[in-house]
């Protein structure tokens, strides 16, 4: 891909990309990741040592959180074996609040490692989506509809 200075030049062609939407490779210091701003703006939904929740700032459904590593790390595969549990010890945390606090039927919980898999914000984070009754026409399959023309497995003979 295109190298990104960081006054946002792509070096390849000389233009400057707009700075209210940085690239996927530019969000990777500290200072410009909105999920490590959010640590420090009031809105933690929970937390612990290592990881906290927050509320999805693009949710898509009622109670859709985040929960991330405190230390800024690019995917789960960069976490340590401490802050990968207490990433994961926030699910259950972040589930009780939404069911106290929207009453869903179910829940879809995964993470996005890398660009070619969707992730947008280069900072580790887990989905912890809530699903209501009659969101989707037929929600067999789930995640697996990342790849719609394999998810519909039970139509294969």
């Amino acid at each position: 891909g295109p190298k990104v200075r960081a006054d946002g030049e792509d070096s390849s062609t000389g233009q400057t990309r707009p700075a209210a939407e940085p690239d996927y490779a530019s969000v990777v210091a500290r200072e410009t990741c909105p999920f490590c701003a959010a640590l420090g703006d009031g809105s933690l939904l929970a937390e612990n040592a290592l990881a906290a929740a927050m509320a999805d700032r693009f949710p898509l459904s009622r109670g859709h959180s985040l929960i991330i590593p405190k230390r800024h790390a690019a995917t789960v595969f960069d976490l340590t074996g401490d802050e990968a549990a207490a990433l994961w010890a926030l699910v259950p945390v972040v589930k009780q609040l939404l069911d106290v606090a929207h009453a869903p039927g179910g829940y879809n919980v995964g993470t996005n490692a890398g660009q070619v898999a969707g992730q947008t914000v280069a900072h580790a984070h887990v989905h912890v989506i809530p699903r209501y009754q009659g969101d989707v026409a037929d929600p067999r399959g789930g995640v697996r509809w990342v790849l719609p023309a394999k998810a519909a497995y039970w139509n294969e003979k």
